[in-house]
């Protein structure tokens, strides 16, 4: 059976070729009735256009590239649900790359999709990204990039990003209204934004309420819950432990407790402990842990919508959006008879 060209199409209807041409493109200078008209017709006479030529007419590809540290993380899965929503509602395929942390894999996922023609990337930085001359030229020759999470505030380039300092400060305050008079922090790599972000205010809540820097400290853990292990069992053999900790995530937290409980300290009876990014699983231990709530979803969905004012240049060069969250108290920091 011979199949159906935009020249059948054309002659059914008695338009030109480049009329049908254009309702499919969805042309702004054809009439909304006319185009109906012409796609109801091809619908009925089994015609599709070439997905191929549409994107070279068009100059795109209506391809996004994601690049995320991981995709086991609950935090990035919820990040990339709220992109591909966004995203695939408006005609675009989303693919998505991990970096597993690392830079180096992280900068040849990056301009593998740009090799490829993507129409623009959403790229949240791994842990040790730090040299980001590359994506500052890519950015300068007109690329469209949107930043997600990791990344310093005064960086030139669109991003969307958490309150941190605001949260790690409230996070810290809580505590202290428990009455902790020692807290430590339990912190992500020194190389990260977020990082600095939460200690910052971490220690802006201490100092408020006339801590000594005797009462509290920062220790570096990074994020994975093996390496918090081995720091809160060498606090415990050291014989300083604070009142509270404040984690910077979950994992860290309920590796923080495991540890705990493993040497007879009880939380929150002995110690207090408050997470952050509000995983799934805080709510269904036991007790239940405190922690910061990220909207990690609607952070994807911003992502996703400023990248699309980025390739449609409807936004400026170095544009930030800041979400903000919420402190959910459970168990975990609550004091007895506070």
């Amino acid at each position: 059976m011979k199949s159906v060209t935009i020249k059948d199409v054309a002659k059914r209807l008695n338009v030109s070729i480049s009329s049908v041409s254009r309702a499919f493109n969805n042309s702004y200078d054809i009439k909304k009735e006319t185009r109906e008209r012409i796609l109801r017709t091809a619908q009925e006479m089994g015609y599709y256009p070439n997905p191929i030529a549409q994107k070279l007419t068009q100059k795109k590809t209506f391809n996004i590239g994601v690049v995320v540290p991981e995709f086991i993380n609950e935090y990035y899965s919820e990040v990339i649900r709220g992109i591909q929503d966004i995203l695939t509602s408006l005609g675009y395929q989303v693919l998505i790359m991990q970096s597993d942390n690392k830079h180096e894999r992280e900068l040849k996922n990056v301009k593998t999709l740009i090799h490829n023609m993507m129409d623009g990337l959403i790229i949240c930085p791994s842990v040790k990204s730090k040299n980001m001359d590359y994506y500052l030229d890519e950015i300068n020759k007109g690329y469209p990039i949107v930043f997600l999470n990791r990344i310093e505030q005064s960086f030139p380039a669109n991003k969307v990003l958490f309150n941190n300092t605001k949260w790690g400060f409230f996070a810290t305050e809580h505590l202290i209204y428990q009455g902790y008079k020692k807290i430590y922090h339990l912190s992500g790599s020194n190389d990260l934004g977020i990082t600095k972000d939460r200690t910052q205010g971490f220690i802006k809540a201490l100092a408020k309420h006339g801590f000594s820097k005797d009462d509290y400290k920062v220790i570096e853990t990074g994020i994975l819950p093996e390496n918090a292990m081995a720091r809160v069992q060498e606090l415990i053999d050291n014989k300083d432990l604070p009142e509270a900790f404040m984690c910077v995530n979950d994992l860290v937290a309920l590796s923080t407790i495991s540890v705990l409980r493993q040497n007879q300290i009880e939380v929150p009876n002995d110690i207090g402990v408050v997470g952050f990014t509000e995983t799934k699983i805080a709510d269904l231990v036991s007790p239940k842990l405190s922690s910061v709530k990220q909207p990690t979803y609607e952070m994807g969905k911003s992502a996703a919508e400023m990248l699309m004012k980025v390739i449609k240049k409807e936004t400026m060069s170095s544009n930030t959006i800041i979400l903000n969250g919420s402190l959910n108290i459970r168990e975990s920091s609550i004091r007895a008879n506070q």
